[in-house]
């Protein structure tokens, strides 16, 4: 377990210009109110509250966050009240405690719509603030991390609700790391056995794989230690879920799979991402068709970086990815990255607000759907890890799910532009309004005054936004019930 001087010492390494007194203050508070409380490991209660914090103080998470992660479980499980935070600790800090507090005051049932309307709330009763979201992510990680000291049917509930709901809304926040760890500590429980195979066959690979990797690496850093550029390379190694899920995909037993080795370059500059680039295209052979650029067209979760995919020396395929440092940082932590306060400054970035539109624009769809059914769908198709990149005539570009369509498009610029969508053409062609756009094309949707949705729009329609929208249409004039 943290210690508290450990903790303080990790939040100042960071945050040198903030006083800590609060951070020191929260801890005190919440050792005291769970005094006579232990999890179900034997533990003193304090280690459950240390763990979050330093979550969130690894995930560079502000002052008010980190003590709301230390103090979270005080007004759901000790005497202490709303009223009593707020005097001690401000209105900032409180509010945060009770959002989280309001989250685990929601029972989620087994019924897959009663916990679909429960997460609903959830999410739109915390809109205002992601750090509460941020700080129930780092207590259901921690939860994890010690569930196997509950009964087995406990380890199953608690499993599938992390993997059908925190996995991914820490993949929506942008914070991949955590998806991962999330779901490989699902998988454990959910599928055992499966779990336990994948992970000795991993093993018995791992040297293999390793000197593959090395030698993929050495050959890079050759090339790129001939250039006047910064730059440090990471390994990626994929996770036993991913595996998992690649095999049941590919309908392959394990030792069919074919992964390509995966490495990360990290530089300082954006043109040096580029710069990079061509370095490594001009010295190893790249795989056609593998280049993505997700620097000037970032992901809706803020991911940002160039991908491709070239031959080794050895003929071994390598995934490479280059980004910044900055880029690194939000591919770790997404949403959580943009929080931290700048050096020597007491505000939060400048950007924030930009940085959030999406989120705050996924919120708003969420608030037009009618049922948890549609809830439940938008998840799904929301959460989709592979986009296409459309771009209006004007050049705005319209981030969507593999498979959306004109019509997800036409509403994806505004809703009224839907409703009065007669045709589309992509690419300066007339194409049919159920036919799958590609990343690159330039869609101009075709209006006309007075012209209606119609019920077979919700067969053509892939986005939670575009199906909600006709739907609600439909259903205000009794066409649909």
């Amino acid at each position: 377990m943290i210690t508290k001087q450990e903790l303080l010492a990790q939040f100042t390494a960071y945050s040198p210009r903030v006083d800590p007194t609060a951070l020191e203050l929260a801890w005190d508070f919440a050792e005291k109110a769970h005094s006579h409380q232990a999890r179900a490991s034997g533990d003193q209660y304090i280690s459950h509250c240390a763990a979050v914090a330093k979550s969130l103080i690894e995930w560079r998470m502000d002052l008010p966050t980190v003590c709301a992660g230390l103090m979270h479980d005080t007004i759901e499980d000790t005497p202490a009240t709303e009223a009593q935070l707020r005097a001690e600790f401000g209105s900032e800090i409180a509010m945060l405690v009770m959002g989280v507090t309001k989250i685990d005051a929601l029972k989620f049932e087994s019924r897959d719509e009663a916990q679909a309307e429960n997460w609903r709330k959830m999410l739109l009763a915390t809109a205002q603030d992601i750090r509460v979201i941020v700080v129930k992510l780092s207590d259901r990680l921690h939860n994890m991390k010690t569930l196997n000291f509950l009964p087995r049917e406990k380890q199953e509930r608690i499993a599938a609700e992390t993997m059908a709901l925190y996995g991914p809304l820490a993949h929506r926040l942008g914070m991949f790391k955590l998806k991962g760890q999330l779901e490989d500590l699902s998988f454990a429980y959910l599928h055992p056995a499966e779990h336990e195979e994948i992970s000795r066959k991993v093993g018995a690979q791992l040297a293999q794989s390793e000197q593959k990797l090395g030698e993929a690496k050495t050959a890079i850093e050759k090339v790129v230690a001939g250039e006047d550029i910064p730059c440090r390379i990471l390994s990626r190694t994929k996770t036993l879920w991913s595996i998992y899920k690649k095999m049941e995909r590919q309908k392959k037993p394990f030792e069919e799979i074919q992964d390509a080795l995966g490495i990360r370059l990290i530089t300082d500059t954006v043109a040096n991402c580029y710069a990079l680039l061509g370095i490594v295209h001009t010295h190893f052979k790249p795989v056609a068709g593998s280049f993505t650029d997700y620097i000037s067209t970032p992901k809706l979760n803020l991911y940002r970086s160039l991908h491709t995919t070239i031959v080794s020396p050895s003929g071994e395929l390598v995934e490479i990815q280059i980004r910044t440092e900055e880029m690194h940082r939000t591919s770790e932590y997404g949403i959580a990255a943009h929080w931290r306060y700048k050096i020597g400054e007491t505000a939060k970035d400048v950007h924030m607000e930009e940085k959030l539109n999406w989120l705050r624009q996924w919120m708003e769809w969420l608030q037009d759907l009618n049922s948890p059914r549609e809830f439940l769908d938008s998840l799904k198709t929301d959460l989709e890890f592979n986009q296409v990149f459309v771009f209006t005539p004007a050049g705005e570009v319209k981030v969507l799910p593999v498979g959306a369509t004109p019509l997800d498009f036409a509403f994806a610029v505004h809703t009224e532009i839907g409703y009065s969508c007669v045709g589309a053409m992509v690419n300066s062609k007339m194409i049919k309004m159920d036919q799958p756009l590609k990343s690159g094309d330039i869609c101009q949707i075709l209006t006309k005054k007075g012209s209606k949705p119609k019920k077979d729009w919700l067969n053509y329609v892939k986005t939670a936004r575009a199906r909600s929208k006709i739907r609600n249409w439909l259903r205000e004039r009794g066409l649909v019930k």
